[in-house]
C-alpha cells in the first residue's frame, strides 16, 4: 500500500469548523454551493460537540482594508462576498460561535495561514482535530494539509463537509483521505455523545 494509511487519534480533541458563511447557502450569491444538508449535519455535529465539552473553533473570512485576501481574492472574485458589513459574510444560522469558544478570523484557504491557530491548540494541548466546514476542495482541503503540517491528527468528518460540486466534492475526500487526513463518519467519532439535538 502506497496511500492510504490511517492516523491515531489523540486524547485532546477540538472540533474545526470552516467558514459556516450564508455566503454558500443564499441563493443569488455568487459563492452559492447548495450544500443544505451538509450545513445540518454541521449543526449536529457542534451540538455533539458541545455537549461533549469539547473546544470549539469556528472560522470566518472578513476582509476589511484594501488588499485584505492577496492573490487569493484576486483569483476567487466572489469571495468579495466576505467584505466587512456584507451580510453573506455572517454566519449561517445555528453556527454561530458562543461566548468561550475560538472565533478565528483568516483571509486565505487554510485556517493556519496567517493566523495563531497552530499556538493556539498548542497552548491547550490539543492533539486532533475534527474538521467541518466548506468547502471540501478548499478551505476544508487546505486545512487539514496544515493540520498534518504542523503535527495535529487531522480527522475530516464526511457528511459535515460540502462543494458546490459533488464530484470535486468525492474526489477531494478520496484525495485527502489518500494521503492527508483520516475521513471519518460521525457516527465513528469516540469523542461524541450521541442522541443530542441540535
Amino acid at each position: 500500500m502506497i496511500f492510504g494509511g490511517h492516523l491515531d487519534p489523540g486524547e485532546r480533541p477540538a472540533l474545526l469548523l470552516i467558514d459556516p458563511a450564508r455566503a454558500y447557502t443564499e441563493p443569488g450569491s455568487p459563492l452559492y454551493a447548495g450544500v443544505e444538508d451538509a450545513v445540518d449535519r454541521m449543526r449536529e455535529l457542534l451540538a455533539l460537540v458541545r455537549a461533549a465539552g469539547l473546544p470549539v473553533i469556528i472560522t470566518r473570512v472578513r476582509h476589511e482594508q484594501p488588499g485584505d485576501g492577496g492573490l487569493f481574492a484576486r483569483k476567487v472574485p466572489g469571495s468579495a462576498a466576505f467584505a466587512a458589513g456584507n451580510p453573506l459574510a455572517e454566519p449561517i444560522a445555528g453556527l454561530e460561535h458562543r461566548p468561550g469558544e475560538m472565533l478565528l478570523t483568516k483571509q486565505y484557504p487554510s485556517a493556519f495561514f496567517g493566523t495563531a491557530l497552530a499556538a493556539s491548540l498548542t497552548a491547550r494541548r490539543i492533539d486532533t482535530l475534527l474538521i467541518a466546514g466548506l468547502s471540501t476542495s478548499g478551505c476544508v482541503r487546505a486545512s487539514a494539509l496544515d493540520a498534518l503540517q504542523h503535527g495535529f491528527v487531522p480527522l475530516v468528518v464526511r457528511e459535515a463537509v460540502g462543494d458546490r460540486d459533488p464530484a470535486i466534492h468525492e474526489a477531494n475526500l478520496n484525495d485527502i483521505a489518500a494521503k492527508i487526513a483520516d475521513v471519518v463518519l460521525m457516527n465513528d467519532l469516540p469523542y461524541l455523545k450521541k442522541g443530542v439535538t441540535p
